[in-house]
């Protein structure tokens, strides 16, 4: 009462101090905000992931209710679940089971092969595999993420079991093998992929085709150069449109990280001539929107050496000749579709940044541009970068996650 006194005495609100709760999580996205899922708990060992399963989704805007099987509450108990879902936690038949009308999808995590045989036999043997025939019917989204030794998931009855799942229209997804088992993925991999399916089916989803990265130009077999993107805001674009549903495709170049596991399709394509023609390749699918984050070499190598030029040479002369301008080549090729552009510079005033992008999009044809300043970029006191749309109009994007709303919002319209 005495901290409650005092933050209200320094004009701290309530809405303030409840925001620290140890039962609060930091929202990281809204790919299912305004969605009611049905977390099913089974009796697996991977049953202790259930609060980082749930705090996950709750990052990402979900409301739920979960259902624990009896073998699940001998692994975790239903207090520690209630405390991480904040919301109603189903032991058992109570008679009042209206929750499952408004659940918009069910996610198991993990599933025993148990569960899995009884939910395709039509057995109604608890609340859990109740709430699984009712999604079933009604077309609700289902995942399902088995976890068990590798006996088990070897034996080809569980195979056929996964299978005919798979035919009912229920998303299986196995882990990785490790330590003698097929364990659950990461929570983070399971709730991006369950967000995507719950999203697919949405209106105005499309397929979209983004580049990112840095890319090189080879001096000789041991040396290049290269401007600097470290393909971080290329994933988390990647991320986000994957999360609400949409078809991605990325064509990556040099990136500091991987990339998220779970995006189902990484091109690797770090020469500027290697990623255009990757993209060239793609434009003969029905794509319908372009992403062209990609840092792309303005000049390359003309003729690189052969082998290995000999160090203590002195001076070293490398003719440098312009590349290929991607949204150029690509203008005719992607003709009707949304191309969506960034713009970096340095050194320049605001104005003169939005005239730039505002003349990028009319020589090549974009939707809109993303622009911004190299010395912006470290300092949390500037935008991240500003929007540009065709009629020369610009939004500022404060954080990247406004910058990753806006792009999606561009996509979806």
């Amino acid at each position: 009462m005495i901290l409650l006194a005092e933050a209200i005495m320094s004009g701290s609100t309530v809405a303030n101090i409840m925001a620290v709760r140890d039962t609060d999580v930091e929202v990281q996205g809204d790919a299912l905000s305004g969605r009611h899922v049905l977390l099913g708990v089974t009796g697996g060992i991977a049953a202790v992931d259930t609060v980082r399963i749930a705090r996950e989704l709750r990052r990402h805007g979900a409301e739920i209710t979960v259902v624990m099987t009896n073998a699940a509450q001998r692994i975790i108990t239903p207090l520690a679940v209630r405390w991480a879902t904040q919301g109603r936690v189903i032991t058992d038949w109570d008679g009042d089971m209206e929750v499952l009308n408004g659940v918009d999808g069910v996610l198991v995590v993990p599933t025993t092969r148990d569960t899995l045989a009884s939910h395709l036999h039509g057995l109604q043997n608890g609340p859990l595999l109740m709430a699984l025939s009712v999604a079933r019917s009604r077309g609700s989204p289902i995942m399902m993420v088995p976890s068990m030794h590798l006996d088990l998931a070897k034996d080809p009855m569980t195979d056929e079991l996964v299978e005919r799942a798979r035919q009912h229209g229920i998303h299986v997804h196995w882990g990785e093998e490790e330590e003698g088992k097929r364990k659950t993925p990461d929570h983070e991999e399971t709730v991006a992929r369950f967000s995507h399916i719950m999203n697919a089916g949405k209106p105005n989803r499309k397929a979209v085709v983004l580049t990112l990265g840095a890319t090189q130009s080879a001096i000789d077999d041991v040396r290049f150069v290269q401007n600097y993107s470290s393909g971080a805001t290329g994933f988390a674009l990647a991320d986000e449109l994957y999360r609400h549903g949409h078809d991605v495709t990325c064509v990556a170049g040099v990136t500091n990280e991987p990339g998220p596991a779970w995006l189902p399709l990484i091109i690797r394509a770090p020469e500027p001539n290697q990623m255009l023609g990757e993209l060239l390749a793609l434009a003969n699918d029905d794509i319908d929107a372009w992403i062209h984050a990609a840092a792309v070499l303005d000049y390359v190598v003309e003729a690189p050496a052969e082998g290995k030029i000999a160090s203590q040479q002195g001076t070293l002369n490398i003719n440098l000749v312009e590349s290929e301008k991607h949204i150029m080549a690509l203008k005719d090729r992607c003709s009707g579709a949304i191309r969506i552009g960034f713009k970096l510079e340095s050194g320049i005033k605001q104005k003169d940044l939005i005239y730039r992008a505002t003349a990028q999009i009319e020589k090549a044809g974009m939707t809109a541009v993303i622009a911004n300043r190299l010395e912006d970029l470290n300092d949390s006191t500037k935008p991240r970068g500003y929007l540009v749309d065709a009629y020369g109009s610009h939004f500022v994007l404060e954080t990247e996650i406004k910058m990753c709303e806006a792009v999606r919002t561009f996509i979806e319209r």
